[in-house]
């Protein structure tokens, strides 16, 4: 939970909050991907959760107690209660229905986020998706700079970072020494509104060398590796605060 609340957290740090009010959360475990809502957008609510593991959507309430929690299967749900964010993370990944994806962006009134393991398979699914999505009429909001053809094929594939700090609990539950793990995801958010996408987007960590930062990103022209020296002192300055999955606009 910790993990996936850290990618969600992350995720919707890009998404504009403007018209979202209400987050329908879609598999939600015991809720990580609402709380992850919630911290970005405190005054949502209706907050629904759909989850089929009794135990799991029980955590869920003490959690979100104001949570509206169905204990239902959601791969039988003919049509989605409408939200203004719809999320489902790490939640459809062995979902098989065909017409899944547009019951879920016909249930999104302002947007759609799927994050998936940050895997070769949890891309592959997030590719499959996002063109099920922009051809639905879709507007891209991140991480792509455009809703263009995907650049990146395989064997490479588009994955994010973040870090997540371990409680000592945390380590003990997980038999782990480190204090912190790296949880790697794929995602993608679209809208209803057109979007302004960034112009680029950081797609792996930035490599330091002395006196040079060498950032690869994704464009809407393709992949490009761009190199910033010490000589361009407002464009270097930037680029060491530059983070993997940042937006990168001086193009």
């Amino acid at each position: 939970m910790p993990a996936t609340y850290a990618a969600a957290v992350e995720v919707l740090s890009r998404i504009p909050g403007s018209g979202i009010s209400s987050v329908l959360d879609i598999g939600a475990g015991a809720g990580a991907a609402a709380l992850a809502a919630l911290h970005h957008f405190p005054e949502l609510s209706p907050i629904t959760l759909i989850e089929r593991d009794s135990a799991l959507a029980e955590a869920a309430r003490e959690f979100l107690p104001q949570a509206v929690i169905r204990k239902e299967n959601f791969l039988r749900i003919a049509a989605f209660p409408q939200h203004d964010l719809v999320i489902a993370a790490y939640s459809l990944g062995e979902a098989a229905q065909e017409n899944l994806m547009a019951r879920l962006w016909q249930a999104a009134r302002v947007a759609l986020v799927v994050i998936e393991p940050g895997t070769p398979r949890g891309f592959a699914l997030i590719r499959d998706w996002r063109s099920v999505l922009l051809d639905a009429g879709a507007h891209m909001v991140a991480p792509c700079p455009g809703n263009g053809p995907c650049p990146i094929a395989e064997p490479d594939w588009c994955h994010f970072g973040t870090r997540v700090e371990r409680s000592s609990v945390h380590r003990r539950l997980k038999e782990a020494e480190l204090n912190y793990e790296d949880e790697k995801f794929s995602y993608v958010a679209v809208g209803r509104e057109g979007a302004v996408p960034a112009p680029a987007r950081i797609i792996r960590r930035p490599r330091h060398q002395p006196g040079l930062i060498q950032l690869e990103t994704c464009t809407p022209r393709g992949l490009e590796t761009r190199r910033i020296s010490k000589r361009d002192r407002d464009g270097f300055r930037w680029a060491r605060r530059a983070a993997w999955g940042d937006p990168f606009g001086s193009l």
